[in-house]
């Protein structure tokens, strides 16, 4: 239940908006066992299990990830550019990078294996750490990859995350004063996953400029400001403040890196803020369209069928069948 919510009319100091605008699009993955950081996450359109972040919702995190399409097709964002994927295809998305699912099929369900770069290292400062982890990890050059089973390597690959998912779902209980070996093999298939990517990729990842660098932190500000804010009445001058760079700037960032203007993407988030809470409240439609930064429920209605093709009615219908 969602207590209170604020009307798109509502406004904020300038003050109040410099204050939270540093909130990041960060996700904070967490593990059953901080000694063992390797998480696995189903997602369909109803949900992530478990609670996580990607569909519909633009984030980074610190971790690698491997996402593997085992029902029906999507479509991974990362950067901005759009990877297509059919059911028995794979993405790895590099770390510190900007992603998300924008397109799942109805019947559409996919797995992610989440791992930190550190498990790769073997310890830290070693050659292997060095040599084959830092140069290629959050490297912006080599933002995601896509696997399909035609070619032998990359069916391999598949295998591994197959085997990985697999041990990750097993209910495996340690026997009392017993050791399971469980984590150490998870351990040992998620390096040999990498060694065969960097192995079969290496030639082709470039070094990141700081332009590159500084770009991508410059949206992920003005991201985090729109996300922070998309409740009250925001402008196209605000988002580009949260960056420091000029409204032009600002609009050729969301360009590139989100595939639409500032405003674009602030309805647009907006709506799927609503798509949230007509799921998991039971507040109205009325409460929801003022809780998501809209005047009147009326146009929350209108460019909620525009985006996703019903009614919010009909939506929350729809997901509680």
């Amino acid at each position: 239940m969602v207590s209170s919510f604020l009307r798109s009319d509502d406004r904020i100091g300038k003050g109040e908006l410099a204050m939270i605008r540093s909130e990041e699009l960060h996700e904070t993955n967490r593990y059953q066992d901080d000694a063992f950081p390797v998480g696995l996450y189903v997602v369909t359109q109803k949900g992530i299990e478990p609670e996580g972040r990607g569909y519909r919702d633009l984030h980074w995190h610190e971790e690698l990830q491997f996402t593997l399409v085992t029902d029906g097709n999507m479509v991974m964002q990362v950067n901005g550019d759009d990877y297509p994927l059919k059911e028995g295809q794979m993405i790895f998305i590099n770390r510190n990078l900007l992603h998300m699912t924008k397109d799942l099929s109805g019947n559409g369900r996919y797995v992610s294996i989440n791992f930190p770069d550190k498990l790769l290292a073997f310890f830290p400062g070693s050659r292997m750490e060095q040599d084959f982890v830092t140069p290629y990890t959050g490297n912006i050059t080599f933002p995601a990859f896509v696997y399909s089973p035609e070619i032998p390597w990359q069916r391999e690959g598949l295998a591994y995350v197959r085997e990985i998912t697999a041990m990750l779902s097993e209910n495996e209980k340690q026997a009392s004063g017993s050791a399971s070996f469980r984590a150490y093999r998870i351990a040992m298939k998620c390096t040999e996953l990498w060694y065969s990517l960097i192995r079969n990729s290496y030639e082709s990842i470039g070094t990141p400029s700081k332009t590159d660098v500084r770009k991508q932190q410059r949206i992920r500000d003005m991201l985090a400001f729109v996300h922070a804010n998309y409740m009250v009445q925001i402008t196209l001058a605000d988002v580009a403040a949260a960056a420091s760079v000029s409204e032009g700037e600002c609009c050729r960032c969301f360009a590139k890196m989100v595939r639409k203007s500032p405003m674009q993407y602030l309805m647009w988030y907006r709506i799927t803020k609503g798509q949230e809470l007509l799921r998991v409240s039971d507040l109205s439609v009325t409460e929801i369209a003022y809780a998501c930064g809209f005047g009147d429920s009326s146009h929350f209605i209108q460019y909620f069928r525009r985006q996703t093709g019903v009614t919010p009615k009909e939506y929350r219908r729809r997901m509680e069948t």
